[in-house]
């Protein structure tokens, strides 16, 4: 309210002789008192024009201020409301407090009373400004969020299709190389690009763009990997089972290109060539806070201390991925085929809300 703006306000009373006292009064004080008799013609007073402020008489004959007081607060952008009774009462002061009241004021006849109410007049208006502002501040800061959050799914949808346009360029480029350890280093740079692909693509229609659905985003990856595969003449079974669970874009990425690298390695060397099998992907709690994946096969297992196999790309890419997500991946040498597992925290606010842990794979 500005200094040089003069305050408005609104009596309700069923007593015309103190309503014209209370007037007086704050009118000496500076304010513009405008006088209604009862809580009808308060709030029909209300519907016609606009108050700084309403004081507002418990006892009336017909609608009794509580009443009044609840149909003010239901108005589109009520002024605040000095609750005023003669009456002394704890009960009603809570009442009128809980019903949206700004305070509350017994009434007498002396000159403390209008004092006090004009105080209190100043008082609410002075919170309702810091009320209003809070608003304004908190409106501002949602449509910057806003804006932002519409500015990085642009973004996301931009990655996305540079990346597919980089996963064009790469087919192209295998179209025209012979078969081989070129070709099949082709290929596997197609399935990397496509798990960071996978998360933009989510991410730009997600309704948080901060976090990734890894149960959809994993499923999705071993869709697009299985296509692949049958593309390529393998024939390897692949199965997703994972819990609602959301991370960070970060981790989302990173899990991605481990699940590729794993799933990609176990099609190569799992299983011989004329006996396809199963690879199986699984994403579970271990608690709220810790994420648990495992890669499994249960074909010829994999030599922990032997050499690696191909190049030893793909183990490098694994143990970097692992890194970023402060982790390391571990082998189960009981498990009759591979079993490659890693765990991994997941910070609390970016945690899905599903069901407790499942048992462990």
């Amino acid at each position: 309210m500005g200094a040089d703006k003069t305050v408005r306000v609104l009596y309700i009373d069923d007593d015309p002789a103190f309503g014209r006292l209370v007037a007086r009064a704050l009118t000496r004080q500076g304010m513009e008192v405008t006088y209604a008799e009862g809580g009808d013609a308060g709030l029909a007073q209300l519907a016609q024009d606009r108050f700084d402020v309403v004081a507002l008489d418990h006892f009336m004959p017909g609608k009794e201020g509580l009443e009044v007081l609840r149909e003010i607060r239901a108005m589109p952008a009520p002024a605040p409301v000095i609750y005023v009774t003669g009456a002394d009462e704890g009960r009603i002061a809570v009442a009128a407090l809980k019903s949206g009241a700004a305070d509350y004021i017994v009434k007498d006849v002396g000159g403390a009373f209008f004092d006090l109410l004009g105080a209190s007049i100043r008082q609410a208006l002075e919170q309702e400004c810091v009320r209003r502002a809070k608003e304004r501040a908190e409106r501002e800061v949602r449509e910057q969020r806003d804006r932002a959050e519409m500015l990085l799914r642009e973004v996301n949808h931009r990655v996305a299709n540079s990346l597919q346009l980089v996963a064009s360029l790469v087919t192209m480029q295998k179209g025209i190389v012979p078969e081989g350890p070129a070709r099949d280093a082709l290929v596997e740079t197609q399935t990397r690009i496509a798990a960071i692909s996978q998360v933009h693509r989510r991410l730009y229609t997600s309704r948080d763009v901060r976090r990734v659905e890894l149960d959809a985003y994993l499923t999705g990856l071993i869709e697009e990997l299985g296509q692949a595969m049958r593309a390529s003449g393998t024939h390897e079974t692949l199965r997703v089972t994972a819990e609602p669970i959301e991370a960070p874009t970060d981790q989302a990425i990173s899990l991605g290109v481990i699940v590729v690298e794993l799933v990609t390695n176990a099609t190569k060397y799992a299983y011989p060539e004329d006996a396809p099998g199963e690879i199986r992907v699984f994403l579970r709690r271990e608690d709220e806070a810790r994420i648990r994946l495992v890669v499994e096969d249960d074909g010829v297992g994999f030599d922990i201390a032997g050499a690696p196999q191909g190049s030893g790309l793909g183990t490098r890419i694994v143990k970097a991925m692992a890194a970023n997500l402060k982790t390391e991946i571990r082998y189960d040498p009981t498990h009759p085929g591979t079993r490659a597992t890693l765990s991994f925290d997941v910070p609390q606010e970016a945690t899905g809300s599903g069901a407790d842990a499942a048992p462990a794979a």
